[in-house]
């Protein structure tokens, strides 16, 4: 097994040539994850600025790649590319303070009224108690599959000073106790998946396990796209809210 990196023990100039090369090679995967990550995004968020981030983090990938962690070149520039289109949109702030604070508004009062009726309380319920138009209601849900993003954020602690689940995929640093929190919340999300309905868990395995598009899987599911983004910002709702009732996010 070669764990040689791609750029390791060659000339400059043939390091130059590999690395463009290499970057050539991996534009698809960056045109992938900007447009994967755009489909959550208001329209006004320009394709091509979320392209630039992208190809920064794939350039950073390509440099500080170290085979021997025993990690592909993939995986590592898929991180990395991710990690680089987050840092511009979190740098955006795309969501205002009004349209966080109904998403987590939504989330602690669909709680609160699942624990009281013992199932999963209606549009309209939630409206009423919310103060709000059941139609307000699909709107915020909307701001929610925003959210998707956070996820890749998620950390072991609601504290702001500890790492975060991104940091330690990214720079492969991780101690003991760190790696078991993190086993704890991959368990939990595996957990909260579980719970989900039949074509709910279809729609996850689709998009994040097969990484179809939410057009595709409408193809596959036989219902519109807009029905398989209005399942995906529900799954959202419904995963943020187990892992905020078990205390892994806040």
């Amino acid at each position: 097994m070669n764990l040689a990196s791609p750029l390791e023990n060659v000339s400059e100039s043939m390091k130059t040539s590999q690395r463009e090369m290499l970057i050539i090679e991996y534009l698809p995967l960056v045109k992938r994850i900007v447009h994967r990550i755009a489909a959550h995004l208001p329209s006004k968020v320009e394709i091509d600025d979320l392209m630039t981030s992208g190809i920064i983090g794939l350039i950073q990938a390509i440099d500080r790649y170290e085979p021997a962690r025993g990690v592909k070149l993939s995986t590592f520039a898929s991180y990395r590319i991710r990690g680089s289109i987050l840092e511009e949109l979190r740098s955006r702030d795309i969501l205002t303070k009004s349209q966080r604070k109904n998403v987590k508004t939504l989330e602690k009062i669909t709680l609160a009224l699942e624990q009281k009726y013992e199932r999963e309380p209606t549009e309209g319920e939630i409206a009423q108690e919310m103060g709000i138009e059941r139609k307000d209601i699909q709107k915020i849900k909307k701001f929610s599959g925003m959210a998707i993003i956070s996820l890749d954020e998620i950390g072991y602690s609601p504290s702001q000073k500890r790492p975060k689940l991104m940091k330690f995929l990214i720079d492969g640093n991780i101690d003991p106790l760190s790696l078991t929190k993190l086993k704890e919340l991959k368990m939990a999300l595996v957990n909260a998946i579980n719970t989900l309905r039949h074509k709910e868990k279809m729609v996850v395995s689709l998009y994040y396990n097969e990484e179809l598009t939410m057009k595709e899987i409408g193809e596959v599911l036989d219902i519109t796209e807009s029905r398989v983004s209005q399942i995906h910002s529900q799954v959202i709702i419904k995963l943020r809210k187990r892992l905020y009732k078990i205390g892994v996010i806040n």
